[in-house]
Formats: C-alpha cells, structure tokens, sequence
C-alpha cells in the first residue's frame, strides 16, 4: 500500500468545488452521532444506537436502492431495557432511497476513513475539477458516486448493511486523473521499515490502487473485506475514466519534474 502525499501538477484556478466537498465532508462528520469525539469511530452503546438511527435514515441501503422498499423495523435510537441493545420499531420518517445515494457521500465511519478520502480527494481532484470547470466537476463527483453506489447494490441486492462514505465518487475522480495526467508524478510514502518517499508516475500509483481494489473486492488479502464496498471503489473507478476519456485528447501535459526522482537528482531525458 502507498500513502500519497502531493502530485507534481499544477492548477490553473483555485478548485473551489474540491474544497467545499471538503468542507461539506467534515462539517457533517463533526454532526455524526457518536462519531467527531473518536479517532476510530468507537463509542458506547447509546452512541452507538443513536448512529445507528442516523445512517438507516441518510445512508444507502442495498436493498432500498434496488427494490425501492423501507424495513418495517428500523433502529430508533435508544438503548433497550437493561443496556441489552438498540431499540427497533417502525419508522417515524419518509426516505428517499435514490436521495440516499447523495447524503451517504458525506458519511463517514471514523477519523481515519474520512481523512483517507480526503487526503485522495485533495491531491487529484484539483487537477481533474481544473480540467472539466467547476460545474462540470461537481455533476461529474456526484455520477461517479452515484454509479459506484448502484453498481454496488446490483451486486449486493440483497444487503441491508448500509453505504456510507465519499469513496465511490473519489475512486471517479481517480479514474478520472488516471486518464488525464497519466504521467503526472505523484509523491508517495511506500512503507517498508520506515516510510519510504518515492516519485512514481500517477499510472502506477492509481493502476496499483485499482488492482488492490480488485483483490480486496474478491476477498483476498484483506480481513475487511465484508465492511468495506471495494466494488464501489472499482464501478466508480471505471465510471470517471468512462467519463473522463472525451477529455483525453484536449489535456495538456503535466510540466516534466525537477530536482530529486528516487532520491537521485533528475537528469533531463527524453521520457522523464
């Protein structure tokens, strides 16, 4: 796994839509239930049944978005008698399972797994809204998050387990940064003993990221694999590099780096 950190890449204009999902992203995490006060998302049972009202109410649910139908029991938040679990019983809201695919992009299960999607979201997604506009970047963000979800839920119509997090529509924004700037260099931290800053082509660090996301999704190599939606990642993956290929001819190159490539000072060569 590598860790990246700052693309060689300029932009032409600020990405305004880039930071306001950023923003929108955290500003609805720190409102999360049980959620802002724990770096790994842990909390007690009453934060944990009144999280668990929350995402059955704003996440996507496979089920839902697939057969258009609401459980008749839904956790109501409170704590049963005697500290034995959560409360269910009918819901007391309307919900839209096709507006759920918009509120869940801006769920987040933890600390770490908002600022893993924003670490990606920052480094590429400056480029590819520079590239598309402001405008078209943001109906380009919620397609791919939209397409990564129902491509999950295809797959697993049969979850009730809801979907949360910006991870499909940014794995879009990877596609898209794939196809744009595929030579574009990217800095990484590789660990191995110690963390390990390389400058790698964007083609190698995002086509590894995807080959990891298809490993994991098969259930290989990852313990994980059952709370994470890898096959969103890859559905959303494959939909921004769809979306962003009638782009490819008109982009210009990123500038050829300078200074230090692998810890050695950078000769200027054809291809390099």
């Amino acid at each position: 796994m590598v860790i990246p950190v700052h693309d060689v890449n300029p932009v032409r204009r600020t990405p305004v839509v880039t930071y306001a999902l950023i923003a929108a992203n955290v500003l609805v995490f720190l409102y999360m239930p049980g959620l802002a006060g724990s770096v790994a998302g842990d909390s007690g049972l009453s934060q944990l049944c009144h999280l668990q009202a929350f995402l059955d109410h704003y996440a996507a649910v496979p089920q839902e978005l697939i057969h258009h139908q609401l459980p008749r029991l839904v956790p109501t938040g409170d704590v049963g008698p005697g500290g034995q679990g959560c409360v269910v019983g009918p819901p007391t809201y309307d919900k839209s399972p096709v507006l759920s695919v918009f509120t869940a992009m801006f769920l987040h299960g933890g600390w770490l797994h908002l600022l893993g999607n924003m670490l990606f979201l920052l480094i590429f997604g400056n480029n590819v809204e520079d590239r598309m506009g402001h405008v078209r970047f943001a109906l380009f963000y919620v397609v791919c998050g939209y397409a990564a979800s129902y491509g999950f839920a295809l797959l697993n119509d049969d979850s009730g387990d809801p979907l949360i997090g910006a991870s499909g529509a940014i794995a879009g924004v990877l596609g898209a940064y794939l196809v744009l700037y595929p030579k574009a260099r990217v800095w990484v931290l590789v660990p191995f003993l110690i963390f390990l800053p390389l400058r790698l082509p964007a083609w190698l660090v995002l086509g590894f990221w995807f080959v990891l996301q298809a490993v994991y999704s098969s259930g290989e190599g990852v313990s994980d694999a059952g709370t994470v939606a890898y096959a969103a990642h890859i559905v959303g993956f494959l939909a921004g590099m769809l979306l962003a290929w009638p782009l490819r001819a008109g982009t210009p190159p990123p500038p050829e780096p300078r200074g230090l490539l692998f810890g050695r000072k950078a000769r200027r060569r054809h291809g390099w």
